[in-house]
């Protein structure tokens, strides 16, 4: 089969396109044939030898993805033909790969694989960080940073799905603005100055942050000088490139809170989380309120392509290898 190997850490200029054996399907495992595979920050830093999962050189990345079954386990209540999404974590920029069981997920016949392969990611983060860390409350004001990204579009229709009462987009330019206002958002605003407008407006109760600070800059502490009492700021990533440093004496002060969302350490600690996270979304997914934002679709031999895309904070909604 074709695959994409990561062979140095060189960065995304070093991955390759090779042919190798197709992965043998374990007990408990479903053999898929990848129609597509969602593109993300994970894949990014294990090409530079950056993330916490990883393998030995060469390996194929790609952690999530959508596709057709080929085998499966007789009680695993898939079948050859299923269409599923799934999350194998490794081996997803190849033709075939192999997932546990408990992360395949049957993919509504209204998905399309694109859509399949940028759903498990994004929006298992934002319903981990919104409504299982966050407790968002019916009713609730949620400010989203980076909110024209994958993660920023996820977490606008999760807030929106389980009962936010107005979502604002924070993007650093107004054709982001409308990216964000189109996937859910009741406005934007943009990220120079947000904090005066947020805080003329009467603040929110959570922020999402998947950004962190840009060089040079304190976005964060602006955001939390946007948050009303009881607020919370969700941490999910960096994408800025600084981690933010926190003042604790203002979470005192003010009442607040900073919670850390690390969803894929906590859920693959338990199994069968990510499965009843899907169960939960799954309606608003088949209905079209959790509708992934696709970004550049790519073949399998543009993967270098995909991910220089994807640092060079040029993407707009989800990356994706269709095959």
């Amino acid at each position: 089969m074709r695959a994409i190997h990561i062979t140095s850490t060189a960065g995304p200029e070093g991955v390759e396109l090779v042919d190798i054996p197709a992965p043998a399907r374990g007990d408990d495992q479903v053999l898929v044939e990848v129609k597509a595979a969602g593109v993300a920050f994970p894949e990014l830093l294990q090409s530079r030898g950056k993330y916490q999962i990883q393998p030995p050189l060469p390996f194929v990345p790609g952690a999530e993805v959508a596709g057709v079954v080929v085998e499966a386990p007789a009680d695993s209540g898939f079948a050859a033909g299923d269409r599923v999404a799934a999350l194998p974590m490794l081996g997803g920029f190849a033709e075939y790969v192999v997932a546990d069981t408990l992360l395949t997920f049957p993919l509504p016949d209204s998905v399309s694989f694109a859509e399949g392969a940028s759903f498990m990611f994004n929006y298992g983060t934002a319903y981990f960080g919104l409504v299982q860390r966050g407790a968002m409350q019916p009713g609730e004001r949620v400010l989203v940073h980076g909110a024209s990204g994958g993660v920023g579009t996820a977490s606008i229709q999760v807030a929106k799905a389980f009962g936010a009462g107005r979502v604002i987009a924070v993007t650093s330019t107004k054709k982001k603005g409308e990216i964000a206002v189109a996937a859910g958002a009741d406005e934007y605003v943009l990220s120079e100055g947000f904090k005066d407008e947020v805080k003329a407006a009467g603040g929110v109760d959570i922020v999402v942050d998947p950004v962190g600070n840009p060089p040079g800059g304190d976005r964060f502490t602006d955001s939390l000088r946007c948050l009303v009492d009881d607020g919370r700021i969700l941490v999910i990533g960096f994408t800025a490139g600084e981690i933010p440093k926190i003042a604790a004496n203002r979470l005192l002060l003010n009442n607040v809170s900073a919670v850390g969302v690390g969803w894929g350490a906590y859920a693959m600690k338990r199994p069968g989380l990510i499965k009843r996270q899907w169960e939960a979304m799954e309606v608003h997914l088949a209905s079209g309120a959790l509708k992934p934002v696709l970004g550049e679709t790519f073949g399998l031999e543009r993967a270098s392509d995909a991910l220089l895309t994807l640092d060079r904070a040029q993407a707009t909604g989800k990356l994706v290898l269709e095959l």
